[in-house]
């Protein structure tokens, strides 16, 4: 399987790895079939994501995707983060092999999943702000 530099300078050197335990949105999603388990710790002050953190288990792209997709977002406001696709983090790694396009979903749908919960700690129902969170066990391919 072919990774670009990007994916392989992301997977030996993640950023943003850690917990923010004074987080005001955590959010976690998992694939039961593959074993990958995203994890977004979440801190925002004034709509804006001033710090984020995660832990993910999985293979090169699940980490690889992680940390791409916390870079996008990090001192954004959170409208921003909230038009974080799959295809934008796909294209900041410069690509993923075609079995791995679902680890970048993960990351889309993990960061979705820490401000739903960030919404719902205020009260507030995150769906019709961060839309469904989508459920990702049809996936089967995600080995190294």
């Amino acid at each position: 399987m072919q990774y670009s530099e990007k994916v392989m300078e992301h997977f030996a050197n993640p950023h943003n790895v850690g917990v923010i335990e004074d987080a005001n949105g955590v959010g976690e999603i998992g694939n039961a079939k593959c074993g990958d388990i995203m994890k977004m710790y979440l801190k925002i002050e004034d709509d804006i994501i001033v710090d984020v953190k995660f832990k993910t288990y999985g293979c090169a792209s699940a980490i690889a995707t992680s940390s791409i997709a916390t870079d996008l977002i990090k001192g954004q406001p959170i409208s921003e983060a909230l038009k974080l696709t799959n295809k934008a983090v796909v294209e900041a790694l410069d690509g993923l092999p075609a079995v791995k396009i679902h680890c970048s979903v993960l990351a889309e749908q993990a960061i979705k999943a820490a401000l739903a919960d960030y919404y719902t700690r205020q009260g507030i129902d995150p769906e019709p702000i961060v839309g469904k969170i989508e459920d990702h066990d049809h996936h089967d391919a995600c080995h190294i």
